[in-house]
C-alpha cells in the first residue's frame, strides 16, 4: 500500500531526497573488494550477516562476493587478481603456496566441522564403532563429506574399512539425501542445510554429528596472497573488522544466525533453516565467537587433510597471519 505522505514535514521530506542523492555518492567514496567463495555453504553465514548488515560498508568497504564453484578454484581467482579474497577451506591456501603464489590465512570463518550424519528413523549410531557395516552416502572425493569420515574412522577410531565392512557410496551434490530414503544407503554424511532438509523434508534423523570427535580444526578461511596483504594492509584489517563484529552479532544477538541464512539461502524451506540453524549455534567451535585462527585449530586440520587434496602440510607460523583477526577481536569482537 502506498505510503501517505501527506503528514511529512518539508524538511523530512527535503532531508529523504537529500539521503537518496547521497547514496551513490557513498557507494562510489567505498573501496571495491571482492571475495571469491568456494560454494554458496551455511558455513559462511558470518561473512553474509557482514554484507546484509552493512558492516563492510561501515568500514569503508564496497564488498561483492562471487561463487567459484569448488574449493580449490578460489586460488587461480585470487593469483589473477580477479577478487582480493578467498573464503574457502585452508588447504587450497597452502598447496597455493607450495605452488609459488604466497598466501596468508587471515580470519576463522568456521572452526570446527559441522558434518551430519542422516538415517532412516530407528538407525542409532553413538559411536564410531557403530559405522561398522554401514553403507555412507557422500560427495565424491576429495569432498570433506566423505574424506572427514574416512579420516576419524581410519585414523580416531583405527578402523580398516574393508574388515569393518564399511563402504562409501560417492554421489554427485543433492543425491545423498534420497540414497538414504530410498534404501541404497545406510547413512549419509552431509552439510547444513542438507542435514535438516532431510529431517524436515525427508523424515530422516541426524543421528551423528563429527564437531566433538574431530574437536576444533580451521576448516574454513578468508585468505589472500602475501603481495595484496603487503601493498592493502588497511583494507584487510577493515574487511576482518567486519567479520569480527558479525560473529558478536551472532552470538549475542538471538535469531541473527538464522534470519542471515534465510536471506542468503531463500530456497531452502524456512522449518529447515530454523533447526540448521540451533544445531549449527549448537557445536563446539563450528561457528567462531571471534576470527582468530588458533594454533590447535591449525594443526589439526593440517593432519586432517592430508592425503586428501594437501600436497604437504606448513606450519601455523608460515601460513596464519593473526594481526588483523587480532585487532578485529579487540576492537569489534568477543575475546571469549
Amino acid at each position: 500500500m502506498p505510503q501517505n505522505v501527506s503528514g511529512l514535514s518539508r524538511r523530512s521530506l527535503l532531508a529523504g531526497a537529500a539521503a537518496s542523492f547521497a547514496a551513490p555518492a557513498f557507494s562510489q567514496s567505498l573501496t571495491p573488494v571482492e571475495i571469491s567463495q568456494a560454494i554458496l555453504i551455511a558455513n559462511y553465514t558470518p561473512v553474509y550477516l557482514a554484507q546484509q548488515r552493512g558492516l563492510f560498508a561501515e568500514q569503508g568497504l564496497n564488498v561483492s562476493i562471487s561463487t567459484a564453484g569448488g574449493i580449490a578454484t578460489v586460488v587461480p581467482i585470487i593469483l589473477s587478481k580477479r577478487a582480493q579474497f578467498a573464503l574457502s577451506g585452508t588447504a587450497p591456501a597452502v598447496n597455493a603456496t607450495l605452488g609459488g603464489g604466497a598466501t596468508k590465512c587471515i580470519a576463522n570463518i568456521a572452526g570446527g566441522s559441522s558434518l551430519l550424519v542422516l538415517a532412516r528413523p530407528g538407525t542409532s549410531i553413538r559411536s564410531l564403532e557403530d559405522f561398522k557395516g554401514k553403507t555412507i552416502a557422500t560427495l565424491r572425493f576429495p569432498s570433506n563429506t566423505n574424506a572427514t569420515p574416512k579420516y576419524a574412522l581410519t585414523q580416531l577410531a583405527k578402523l580398516n574399512l574393508a574388515d569393518s565392512k564399511i563402504d562409501f557410496l560417492e554421489l554427485p551434490p543433492g543425491a545423498q539425501v534420497g540414497a538414504v530414503k530410498d534404501g541404497r544407503a545406510d547413512l549419509a554424511v552431509v552439510f547444513e542445510w542438507d542435514a535438516s532438509i532431510g529431517v524436515t523434508q525427508f523424515g530422516l534423523e541426524v543421528v551423528y554429528g563429527f564437531a566433538d570427535v574431530i574437536g576444533p580444526n580451521s576448516s574454513s578461511a578468508i585468505f589472500a596472497t602475501q603481495e595484496y596483504l603487503d601493498a592493502n594492509k588497511e583494507t584487510a584489517q577493515k574487511l576482518v573488522n567486519a567479520i569480527a563484529k558479525a560473529m558478536k552479532i551472532i552470538h549475542t544477538e538471538p535469531e541473527a544466525y538464522e534470519t542471515a541464512s534465510a536471506i542468503a539461502f531463500p530456497a531452502v524451506p524456512k522449518d529447515a533453516i530454523a533447526l540448521g540453524s540451533k544445531r549449527l549455534l549448537a557445536m563446539h567451535s563450528v561457528v567462531p565467537r571471534n576470527p582468530i585462527i588458533t594454533k590447535t585449530s591449525w594443526d589439526r586440520v593440517m593432519t586432517m587433510e592430508l592425503g586428501t587434496g594437501l600436497k604437504q602440510s606448513l606450519p601455523f607460523e608460515q601460513m596464519v597471519d593473526n594481526s588483523f583477526a587480532e585487532k578485529a577481536t579487540e576492537a569489534y569482537g568477543l575475546k571469549t
